[in-house]
């Protein structure tokens, strides 16, 4: 079976990524039935420091505890949704160091995302599908535009459109796609 990795990409206190993870999750499962395994990945979970490993990791999987624990949580996931907020049009400093961490992990694996901000974190995520080809990612086109002035309400309370829901099936179908697609590429990088 499938399973798609949700991951939490903010670590900010008083974030609302656990809430709209929550939702990407709830629908997720709803659409997809018995097609895929979805999971909420927090990495604040985690507590990954800022990059320690001596060695990128193209050239050499980590060795801290912490690093190991991280990519075998990464690793055991097909497809991955990032839940993204946009902090100075950029995804979160805690999001792009824990992809910082791994390689192979990522590689031949497909990557959605679901933003929110201001604009609904498009120049984040354009960083991010660059930072997803440099890791050889299949980065699909769909995505999930939440704005603070029209999902939220005062900015903080989650609440979506209900012509987002139509949106997240799309990126799904598509990410189930894309999974089902490059898993040749990823057993035969596995043998």
């Amino acid at each position: 079976m499938t399973t798609i990795g949700i991951v939490i990409g903010s670590t900010r206190p008083g974030r609302i990524g656990p809430a709209v993870a929550a939702w990407v999750h709830d629908l997720a499962v709803e659409h997809a039935g018995q097609q895929a395994k979805f999971e909420v990945i927090d990495v604040q979970d985690y507590a990954l420091p800022l990059l320690d490993e001596p060695l990128p990791a193209m050239r050499a999987a980590g060795g801290h505890p912490h690093t190991r624990r991280w990519a075998e949580r990464i690793e055991a996931c097909d497809a991955y949704v990032f839940v993204t907020p946009e902090y100075n049009a950029s995804p979160p400093a805690s999001l792009t160091n824990a992809i910082d961490y791994l390689y192979a992990e990522w590689n031949s694996k497909p990557i959605a995302y679901v933003g929110y901000g201001v604009f609904g974190a498009v120049m984040a995520v354009q960083k991010l599908r660059a930072q997803a080809g440099v890791l050889r990612m299949a980065d699909i086109g769909p995505q999930v535009t939440l704005t603070l002035n029209d999902d939220f309400v005062a900015f903080t309370e989650f609440r979506p459109q209900e012509t987002q829901a139509a949106r997240l099936h799309g990126l799904v179908d598509e990410l189930l796609a894309w999974s089902q697609a490059l898993a040749v590429l990823r057993t035969s990088a596995a043998a």
